[in-house]
C-alpha cells in the first residue's frame, strides 16, 4: 500500500511517516520548507515538493504517486487570542484557509484515483477543541470543526466507492513548542507516536469498517 502524507516533514508528520514505513507501507510525503525536508532525507520515502494551497500543485503531487491507496492530511495551523468581537477578520479567514483548504484540494485531486482502484482511505486531523471549544480561538475552533464536517461529507459521498474518510481529534501534541508554552502540563501532552499509530490504523485494512468517524486521541 502506498500512502501520501501531506505535511509529512512536520513534527507530527515525521512520526507518521516513520510509523507507516515501519509497518511496511510505501510512503510519499509533500514538503515546501527545505530545512524540514532534511528530516526525512535518510528515510525510504518519496519526497514531493508541493504548495498544498495551489490546486495545480496538489493535483501534480497526487499524480506523481504510483499505486496511491491512502492520503493523510496533516497540514494545519493554530491561532488564539481575542474574543470574537475583537478578532481581525483576516486572522479568522487565515485559520479557515490553513486548516480547511489543503484537505479539500487533496480530496478533490485524490478521489478519482482512489475510486478507480476500487477504494482507499483519506485521513484528516481536527482537534479536541472542535468538540469542546475554548474561548479566544474562534477561527481555529471553527476551522477544525469544518474539518470534521468536510470529512463526513467525503465519507458519505464515497462510501459506495469503497473510499472511507475519517479524522482524528487529538488534544495538545507533545512538541518542543508546546512543551515550552505549557511547562506545567507536559504530562498531559499527547506523544506524536501515539497519534501516528492511530493514523496508521485508519489507513489500513483493519479500519475497513470505520467511515465518517472522529477518533479522539
Amino acid at each position: 500500500m502506498t500512502v501520501l502524507v501531506a505535511g509529512g516533514t512536520g513534527f507530527l508528520g515525521n512520526a507518521v511517516v516513520r510509523e507507516l514505513i515501519a509497518s511496511g507501507y510505501d510512503v510519499a510525503a509533500t514538503w515546501v520548507v527545505a530545512r524540514e525536508r532534511e528530516r526525512l532525507e535518510s528515510e525510504p520515502v518519496e519526497l514531493i515538493e508541493a504548495d498544498l494551497f495551489d490546486a495545480d500543485q496538489v493535483a501534480a503531487a497526487i499524480s506523481n504517486v504510483q499505486g496511491l491507496e491512502a492520503v493523510v492530511n496533516l497540514v494545519g495551523g493554530f491561532s488564539d487570542g481575542p474574543r470574537v468581537h475583537e478578532t481581525d477578520p483576516e486572522d479568522f479567514e487565515r485559520m479557515l484557509r490553513i486548516n480547511v483548504m489543503p484537505g479539500f484540494l487533496l480530496a478533490r485531486a485524490a478521489m478519482p484515483s482512489l475510486i478507480e482502484r476500487g477504494g482507499g482511505a483519506f485521513v484528516g486531523v481536527s482537534a479536541r477543541p472542535a468538540l469542546r471549544p475554548f474561548a479566544g480561538a474562534a477561527g481555529y475552533v471553527a476551522s477544525k470543526a469544518a474539518v470534521l464536517a468536510f470529512a463526513r461529507v467525503v465519507a458519505k459521498e464515497h462510501a459506495a466507492d469503497g473510499v472511507r474518510c475519517n479524522v482524528i481529534a487529538p488534544t495538545m501534541i507533545d512538541t518542543p513548542a508546546n512543551r515550552a508554552a505549557n511547562p506545567d502540563s507536559i504530562d498531559k501532552l499527547v506523544p506524536p507516536e501515539r497519534i501516528a499509530r492511530t493514523i496508521r490504523f485508519l489507513c489500513g485494512d483493519e479500519s475497513a469498517a470505520v467511515n465518517g468517524q472522529v477518533v479522539t486521541v
